[in-house]
């Protein structure tokens, strides 16, 4: 029997058993892991499998009213459907809410229903509900936002104003929206000539110095010696884009000649040709590209507030809705308007 003691004994046999033991515990946890994990997929797919398909309004409410899932629960399913694109379902769960829920905690429900109908472009609707939680609680800045909002998107801005008043009594910074606003009714009412609408918005201009893209965009388009008489010349970054789509007979030599960052720009475009180097990149590589290459400007949008970028150019963000907060972030593309002329004149 010694000898089996002496291995018994042995420092060696001792590690492999320790080894050997922490194998067996890491693989049992492992699978002991992998087998709870699959049983709350199970159960979450179960989950989702009950709410495929909405439940009719009376069965819809029938569950709410059981109280089996708690008010937040249904809150956040109906945020998940919102999310999802599925605002019919967040809508139907909201509703039947209101109906359940205990009277003093409707208004947040009533909200966020308010929120989906604007989301999903049920303008009207919106509106009534934002009304009618304002009718019983009047100081509420984020409904009465939100109304702006609204009455914005039906271009009523008659309306839309009226409404940042409370707004203004309750101490919220409206100055921007109300520029905003004012601007917009310019630029929408069919009653003033393109003439008068350009007088009138940079009158709005010389009070606060914002909206530059907004209101030179429109300037640029229906009276180009007036956008130049009236050009703030730190703020031409704000305005690339437009300046790179303006046509030759409409630009102002003197005015150009006198602004660096605008010289640098139409040396890139090939309307000037003093400059050799420039200190934008993408400018400057346009100067020394060579010229056989064909090549031009691409533009995206990005919302200084939350960051999101859009292809388009914006006055309000459609992400977070905040007013004159896009910059232009610029790209060099291949010019394939160019290759489409020079396609088009070679059958001619």
């Amino acid at each position: 029997m010694s000898p089996f003691f002496i291995e018994f004994r042995d420092p060696l046999f001792g590690i492999i058993i320790f080894f050997a033991l922490v194998f067996i515990i890491t693989i049992s946890s492992y699978w002991w892991t992998k087998y709870k994990s699959k049983e709350k997929t199970k159960s979450l797919d179960k989950f989702l499998k009950d709410f495929k398909i909405v439940p009719t309004t009376k069965e819809l409410k029938l569950l709410i009213s059981k109280g089996e899932m708690s008010e937040k629960s249904w809150i956040l399913l109906a945020r998940l459907y919102s999310k999802n694109g599925d605002f019919e379902k967040s809508i139907e769960i909201y509703r039947e809410l209101i109906e359940v829920t205990d009277k003093s905690n409707v208004k947040e429900i009533m909200y966020l229903l308010g929120r989906i109908y604007f989301k999903a472009g049920f303008l009207e609707r919106s509106k009534k509900v934002f009304l009618e939680i304002l009718r019983n609680n009047p100081r509420s800045p984020l409904v009465l936002y939100d109304l702006v909002l609204v009455y914005e998107y039906m271009k009523d801005y008659n309306a839309a104003l009226e409404a940042l008043e409370p707004l203004d009594e309750l101490k919220n910074d409206v100055s921007l929206d109300s520029l905003y606003l004012k601007a917009m009714k310019i630029l929408n009412d069919n009653d003033l000539s393109n003439e008068l609408k350009a007088y009138e918005l940079l009158e709005l201009y010389k009070i606060s110095g914002n909206l530059t893209y907004m209101i030179f965009e429109f300037l640029f388009r229906v009276n180009p010696k007036l956008a130049w008489d009236n050009l703030d010349s730190s703020k031409s970054e704000l305005l690339t884009d437009i300046f790179w789509h303006i046509d030759k007979k409409d630009l102002d030599f003197d005015i150009i000649s006198n602004n660096g960052y605008l010289r640098e720009l139409y040396s890139a475009r090939g309307d000037i040709k003093d400059l050799s180097r420039s200190s934008v990149f993408e400018f400057d590589m346009l100067i020394n590209l060579d010229k056989k290459v064909n090549a031009t400007l691409s533009f995206e949008y990005i919302c200084d507030n939350c960051k999101n970028i859009f292809p388009f150019a914006f006055n309000r963000c459609g992400n977070c809705h905040a007013i004159d907060t896009g910059t232009i972030g610029i790209t060099i593309i291949k010019n394939f308007h160019r290759d489409f002329s020079e396609e088009n004149n070679s059958f001619q």
